[in-house]
């Protein structure tokens, strides 16, 4: 090979090296002005763990969110509420909270004043107002078979009692559209709640000053699905809904995790 042709092959693997690294420094770096995506906060409800967000929060962390699952304490609508708002206040910048169930009570109260918060994500959740309770919004319209005959109650410390729900209505009640095999575990390993979290009053909620989303599970046995049209209403949430038991996020975690990201723009 002459000189004049080794320099030209060198010279030109050196340019194509170079506009390689160049590439690959440009993928590396943030584009000039481009907000930060927000940090997405899972938050469980009753009866459940952080696990049953696993689903969604593979897809956020996917698609490159920070992904936050605490663990709800389940003791009271108020010392839970406290707590998340610990949580929240830890974290810098934009924050989607997304919650399920009596997490959407939790998170309600939580965020209110949160000025990182930039959405609610309510999944077949509780969006009450000030002074309502769980048990009177999810009586107040019919459906719900989570009665007191679907639920354990057991004696913990002086005069507290926790709450399970019954293995004949695990399934049917609280998750009719995952599989039973997966059912029994959850039942074997769910999180009771004090049983004064039905009564509880809530506080002021943080939907009245930030923009909330819902996603209402159609097939609901738990929350009924109109109850949470109600909610979702009355908030002004953007509304999707979806043919899905009460834990929509469990068997419907695509369509759930698409209303966080669309929430997170």
């Amino acid at each position: 090979m002459t000189t004049t042709r080794r320099a030209v092959l060198a010279g030109s693997a050196a340019v194509a090296t170079g506009a390689l690294l160049g590439t690959s420094e440009a993928q590396a770096l943030p584009r000039t002005g481009a907000k930060p995506k927000p940090t997405v906060v899972l938050v469980h409800g009753a009866f459940a763990d952080a696990s049953g967000w696993n689903g969604v929060a593979a897809q956020l962390i996917r698609d490159g969110y920070q992904v936050i699952a605490p663990a709800n304490p389940l003791r009271s609508v108020a010392t839970d509420s406290a707590y998340l708002a610990s949580v929240l206040a830890t974290l810098s910048g934009p924050i989607v909270v997304a919650a399920h169930s009596y997490g959407g009570i939790v998170a309600t109260n939580a965020a209110a004043g949160n000025p990182n918060v930039k959405a609610l994500v309510y999944v077949a959740a509780f969006a009450p107002d000030e002074g309502e309770s769980l048990l009177e919004l999810q009586t107040r319209f019919p459906g719900s078979k989570l009665s007191e005959a679907a639920l354990d109650f057991r004696p913990y410390g002086e005069g507290l009692v926790d709450g399970y729900i019954k293995k004949e209505f695990f399934h049917d009640v609280f998750a009719g559209d995952v599989p039973k095999s997966t059912t029994d575990l959850m039942h074997a390993g769910q999180r009771p709640a004090d049983a004064r979290t039905l009564g509880e009053p809530s506080g002021a909620p943080a939907w009245k000053t930030i923009p909330s989303y819902y996603l209402v599970a159609r097939n609901d046995q738990v929350l009924p699905a109109e109850a949470q049209r109600f909610m979702a209403r009355r908030a002004g949430s953007q509304v999707r809904e979806v043919g899905a038991s009460h834990v929509a996020m469990i068997s419907q975690p695509a369509v759930t995790a698409d209303l966080i990201k669309h929430a997170a723009r």
